[in-house]
C-alpha cells in the first residue's frame, strides 16, 4: 500500500503517487474532450398547454428555432411541422399527404420560443402539447453546389439544415450546405398531396427509400434518389414527382451525426426485455425509431421532456394523429450514453428486426449522469 503524494496530470486531476509522464491524463470524462456543440442551443424539446387563444407565446426552447415540430398528447390531432424558410405561415403534417397550406399555427419564431395561433391542432384550450425545436442557420441562402439553386438554412456546426427548391423532373443534384454527406433526408413535395420521403445511409443508402408518413418497409427505386449516395456538398434527386416535379416546390431536412450532439445510425433488435443497448455516446434528449425491413411498424417518438426518467413508457408515432399513449411493450431506458430497449415492440426491439434511429443529445457523455 502507498500513500498518494498529490500528483497530478496536466489538467490538475489525481492525486497519484508517482507524477503522470508527460501527456497522459486520468482516466475520468472531466478529461474528455470539450464539445464543440451545446446541444441545448441547437435542439431543444418544450412541453406547453394550449389556451385556444391567438398570440399564445411559448417560451423555454433557449434559442430562435427555425424548425418547430408540434404535437398534442392529449388528443388526436395532426402533427405540425413548420420552418423559416417555407415561411411560419405554412405547415404540413408528418402523418399526412397534403399539400404545405397557409393553415399557420405559428404566427412566429421567437428569440427563446415561438407564439401560437388559435388554431385548435396547436393550441387547443386544456390540450397538452410536445414541440421539437431544432435551430438551423436563420435566413436562407441561395445554394448553386447542386445542377438546381437551392435556398438553404444551415447549422454547419450542428449537422443540420433546412433545403427547399423548384424541381425540374430531370436528374438532379441538390446543395445541402453542411460540411459532411447526410445521413438522414426527410423531403416532401410542397405542392402536391404525396408521401414524404426518407433516406438514410446508416442500412441502405441511396437505393431505397421509406415513407415518413406511413409504416411501409422501406423500397427499392432508383427514381426518388437516383441511386448516389450524399456527398460533403451535395445529394442526388431522380424524376418522381415526390422529390422532383417539374416546377413544383420541394423542402427536405437534412441531418448528420456530430460528436457529443446527435447521431444517425441503426440497430439490430433482440425481442427481449433486456434489449438492445444502442451507444450514442451521450444521453439522448429525443430519439425517432423506425423499423426498415418489416412494414406495420411506425416511427417511434421518446424525448426527456415528456418522460423525464426511466422507464419511458409513453411514445408518439410521426405517421399518426393519435394521441401519446402508454405500453410496456415500448418501453425504454434513456442512459449516460444512449438508449436501451425494455420492450419487445415491434416497432423497436423486435428479435432481428433492422432499425434505424435519429437521436440528439440531452447531455454529451462528458456531462451526463446515469439515472
Amino acid at each position: 500500500n502507498k500513500t498518494p503524494q498529490g500528483n497530478q496530470d496536466s489538467n490538475g486531476i489525481g492525486d497519484f503517487y508517482y507524477a503522470p509522464p508527460t501527456g497522459f491524463l486520468a482516466l475520468c470524462t472531466s478529461n474528455l474532450p470539450e464539445v464543440d456543440v451545446i446541444p441545448s442551443e441547437n435542439f431543444n424539446p418544450v412541453l406547453y398547454t394550449g389556451n385556444g387563444a391567438n398570440n399564445h407565446a411559448i417560451t423555454g426552447v433557449g434559442f430562435l428555432a427555425d424548425f418547430v415540430w408540434t404535437k398534442s398528447r392529449s388528443s388526436s390531432d395532426s402533427h405540425t411541422l413548420q420552418n423559416s424558410v417555407a415561411g411560419v405561415a405554412q405547415n404540413m403534417s408528418s402523418n399526412g399527404t397534403q399539400a404545405e397550406g397557409a393553415n399557420a399555427r405559428l404566427s412566429s419564431f421567437d428569440t427563446d420560443g415561438f407564439t401560437l395561433t388559435n388554431n385548435t391542432g396547436a393550441n387547443g384550450g386544456s390540450k397538452t402539447f410536445v414541440a421539437w425545436n431544432w435551430k438551423a442557420g436563420g435566413s436562407a441562402s441561395s445554394n448553386t453546389n447542386g445542377t438546381i439553386t437551392s435556398s438553404v438554412s444551415a447549422n454547419a456546426a450542428a449537422g443540420f439544415s433546412i433545403v427547399s427548391w423548384t424541381g425540374t423532373g430531370a436528374n438532379a443534384t441538390v446543395g445541402h450546405g453542411l460540411a459532411s454527406a447526410p445521413e438522414l433526408i426527410i423531403a416532401k413535395n410542397r405542392d402536391r398531396a404525396v408521401d414524404w420521403v426518407v433516406q438514410e445511409t446508416a442500412v441502405y443508402g441511396a437505393t431505397r427509400y421509406l415513407r415518413l408518413n406511413t409504416t411501409n418497409a422501406s423500397s427499392i427505386t432508383s427514381i426518388i434518389w437516383n441511386n448516389t449516395n450524399p456527398t460533403s456538398s451535395v445529394f442526388s434527386i431522380g424524376t418522381y414527382e415526390y422529390i422532383n416535379a417539374n416546377t413544383e416546390d420541394i423542402i427536405a431536412y437534412c441531418f448528420h451525426s456530430v460528436e457529443s450532439y446527435s447521431k444517425v445510425g441503426s440497430y439490430t433488435g433482440n425481442g427481449s426485455t433486456d434489449g438492445t443497448f444502442v451507444h450514442c455516446g451521450f444521453r439522448p434528449a429525443y430519439v425517432m425509431v423506425k423499423r426498415t425491413d418489416a412494414s406495420g411498424n411506425g416511427w417511434a417518438i421518446k424525448d426527456d421532456a415528456r418522460f423525464p426518467s426511466n422507464v419511458m413508457n409513453g411514445y408518439l408515432f410521426a405517421e399518426s394523429s393519435g394521441a401519446e399513449g402508454t405500453a410496456s411493450s415500448l418501453d425504454m431506458d434513456f442512459t449516460s450514453n444512449g438508449f436501451k430497449w425494455r420492450g419487445t415492440s415491434s416497432d423497436g426491439n423486435a428479435s432481428g428486426g433492422t432499425y434505424i434511429f435519429l437521436a440528439f443529445a440531452e447531455n454529451p457523455f462528458k456531462f451526463s449522469n446515469a439515472r
